[in-house]
């Protein structure tokens, strides 16, 4: 028998390094499929993408926003206070609109009857180039 296909939402994370001009790199999905409690992200940093956007962005200031954002999806409690709320309310704030370097794009919404693979998929689509592997 086959498990049934739940609903679930994402966005991508956007590195936006210079905001008043709105161009973006994409570098990270976060999915949240509730009926399944999950909720994951990953993060890739294109560093030669963002070389040739941006030349005076630097990566190494980047990282830690996306990997403080991983880390809050995954509910590590050791990245804060915000890390350590249910599933439904990390969500809600990492997709937050925001004005800064890194930003989620609008929610999207899709089925799934495997949340880790379609986050997977999602990634190799949106973001993985063969600079950041899939």
């Amino acid at each position: 028998m086959t498990a049934s296909r739940s609903p679930f939402a994402y966005a991508v994370l956007r590195v936006v390094p210079h905001v008043e001009r709105g161009e973006f790199l994409n570098a990270g999905v976060i999915l949240f499929c509730r009926p399944r409690r999950f909720l994951a992200a990953r993060v890739a940093l294109d560093e030669r993408r963002l070389r040739a956007l941006a030349p005076d962005c630097d990566p190494d200031a980047i990282r830690p926003h996306l990997d403080a954002l991983r880390r809050i999806a995954d509910g590590d409690g050791t990245a804060g206070p915000i890390a350590r709320l249910g599933r439904a309310e990390r969500f809600h704030w990492l997709v937050a609109p925001v004005s800064t370097v890194v930003q989620p794009s609008e929610v999207h919404t899709g089925l799934t009857d495997d949340p880790a693979a379609a986050l997977e998929r999602l990634f190799a689509e949106l973001v993985a180039t063969p600079e950041v592997g899939a």
